[in-house]
């Protein structure tokens, strides 16, 4: 069987997935323009990225090819219609990297509330300001609000906890009974719960999937209804946020803002990259590193692995999403 990885990937899955007599091209440099010349060359049986976006023109092509995985969680970077149209399934890994993305979500929490990176900035440039940065509020007894309550969101969950911070929580499936059982206080399911909800949380992490119901749910409305001073946190796609929305909540409310994700982040790892939303003071990016860290990749390299033993054996596609 042959597998193409046209990302980065631990050198622990290139190994299990050879012992598994699995013929492994690893090309991390493959652009999205040139993964489908990569694919009609190589002629692979299985497709294995992480964060690179495989457009549906990537399938024209491909003769072979029968399983994309996304190693990881999201899957919006891959056109799923386009592989499903060419009989190609599509599947992911979700849970693998949930701790990781948990601990970037308190990271950027305890950046917004003792503004780090501005500290961090200053004090290169040679600046010493203690009188603008000794004033903070302190995590414990604010209270979280958490949008989604997947594998990732109840990990920050209980890291909010072990800060003393209060954990309300909506979701979609979100039910008085489910929330007891979380341990979290109930936040309702509807979006007139959510609108509810907003005021009563100092913070609010997004935990959320990317899709036709969830784009730009955090709109002009939804910042109209948090705190002034609030913090925003949204590790999860960039296009469940209206960025001017945001931009405007920010100027006008104080809201600090800790993103890891933007809605027009371009798909390759090395690139020049602008967006005012990331250039405006009180918001603090990352590069959409949440999954990245040692234990997270080499947990989803195992389940690639696994994945690919499956398919080999049995024909089983799991986890498939298209």
């Amino acid at each position: 069987m042959r597998v193409l990885i046209a990302d980065k990937f631990e050198k622990q899955g290139i190994d299990g997935l050879t012992g598994l007599g699995c013929q492994v091209t690893s090309n991390p440099d493959v652009t999205p323009q040139n993964l489908g010349a990569a694919i009609e060359q190589l002629d692979p049986q299985v497709l294995v990225v992480r964060g690179k976006k495989v457009p549906g023109a990537a399938f024209a092509n491909a003769k072979s090819l029968k399983l994309v995985i996304r190693a990881g969680a999201g899957y919006d970077s891959i056109d799923c219609a386009a592989a499903a149209a060419k009989g190609i399934a599509v599947c992911n890994c979700p849970g693998m990297n949930a701790v990781a993305v948990a601990e970037l979500v308190v990271g950027l929490l305890v950046c917004l509330d003792r503004r780090i990176p501005d500290q961090v900035a200053e004090l290169r440039a040679g600046q010493w300001n203690k009188g603008v940065y000794s004033k903070a509020r302190g995590l414990k007894g604010m209270t979280l609000g958490l949008i989604g309550v997947g594998a990732i969101a109840r990990e920050v969950k209980k890291r909010a906890m072990a800060f003393d911070m209060h954990v309300i929580a909506h979701s979609l499936n979100m039910n008085p009974l489910r929330a007891q059982d979380l341990g979290v206080r109930y936040g309702g399911h509807t979006r007139a719960d959510l609108l509810k909800m907003l005021p009563e949380c100092d913070a609010v992490s997004l935990h959320v999937a990317a899709n036709s119901e969830s784009e730009r749910m955090c709109n002009a409305e939804f910042f109209a209804a948090m705190k002034p001073g609030a913090y925003f946190i949204n590790t999860s796609r960039g296009s469940v946020v209206d960025e001017a929305a945001l931009r405007e909540a920010v100027q006008s409310k104080g809201i600090r803002a800790g993103l890891d994700v933007f809605a027009d982040e371009p798909g390759e790892a090395k690139c020049s990259y602008s967006t005012p939303t990331a250039a405006l003071s009180g918001v603090y990016g990352t590069h959409h590193v949440g999954a990245s860290t040692d234990q997270a990749q080499m947990a989803v390299a195992e389940e690639v692995v696994r994945i690919v033993k499956a398919y080999r054996n049995s024909g089983k596609i799991e986890n498939r999403v298209n």
